[in-house]
C-alpha cells in the first residue's frame, strides 16, 4: 500500500522528497490521465454488476436533462425579465408624459399667477395714486380756506380798527344800520 500511495504522490501530485508535505502539480498534461484513470477505478470498483457505459451514460443524461432545465428556467427568467422591463418603460414613458404635462400646466398657472400679481399690484398702485391726489386737493383745499379765513379774519379786523379809529358813536351807528339792512336783503335773495 505504501508504493501506490508513494507512486500516486509521484505521478499525480508529484514527488517531493521531504515527508509530509503536500503540493499541487500544475501539470495539467501529466495529471489529467491519472485523475481519469483514478475515477474509472473508482466507478468499476463500486459498480461491480453495473456497466461502466451505463453508468457514464446515466451521469451524462442526468448531467443533460439538468442544462436542459436550466436553460428552460433561464429562458423563463429572461422572458419575464423582458416583460417586466416592458412594464416598465410603459411606466416611465407614461410617468415622462405626466411630467411634462404637469411641467406645461406649471409653467402656465405660474405665468397666470404672475400675470394675476402684475395686475393686483398695478391696481394697488393706481388706488394709492387716486388716494394721493384725492388727500392733496383736499389738503389744498383746507389750507386755502385756512388762509381765506386768516385773511379775512386779519381784513375785518383791520376794517374794524379803521372804523373804530375813524368814527364816532353817530357815524358807527348808521354803518350797523346800513349792514344789517343790507344782511336783511341778502337774507330775502337767498329765501
Amino acid at each position: 500500500m505504501k508504493n501506490i500511495t508513494d507512486s500516486f504522490l509521484c505521478l499525480g501530485l508529484g514527488y517531493w522528497p521531504s515527508a509530509g508535505s503536500f503540493g499541487f502539480n500544475t501539470d495539467i498534461l501529466a495529471t489529467n490521465p491519472i485523475n481519469l484513470s483514478v475515477v474509472l477505478g473508482v466507478l468499476v470498483f463500486f459498480g461491480k454488476g453495473v456497466c461502466a457505459s451505463c453508468l457514464l451514460s446515466n451521469l451524462l443524461d442526468n448531467r443533460k436533462q439538468r442544462i436542459l432545465k436550466t436553460i428552460r428556467n433561464s429562458e423563463e427568467l429572461q422572458e419575464g425579465a423582458i416583460e417586466q422591463l416592458e412594464k416598465a418603460r410603459a411606466r416611465l414613458r407614461k410617468v415622462e408624459t405626466e411630467a411634462d404635462r404637469f411641467r406645461v400646466n406649471g409653467y402656465s398657472e405660474i405665468e397666470r399667477e404672475k400675470l394675476n400679481l402684475i395686475n393686483s399690484i398695478y391696481t394697488t398702485l393706481e388706488q394709492f395714486e387716486n388716494y394721493k391726489n384725492e388727500t392733496i386737493r383736499f389738503e389744498q383745499k383746507r389750507a386755502i380756506n385756512q388762509v381765506r379765513q386768516r385773511i379775512f379774519q386779519q381784513a375785518l379786523e383791520g376794517a374794524l380798527g379803521t372804523l373804530n379809529s375813524c368814527l364816532n358813536n353817530e357815524l358807527h351807528l348808521r354803518t350797523i344800520s346800513a349792514n344789517i339792512s343790507i344782511f336783511g336783503a341778502m337774507k330775502e335773495i337767498k329765501d
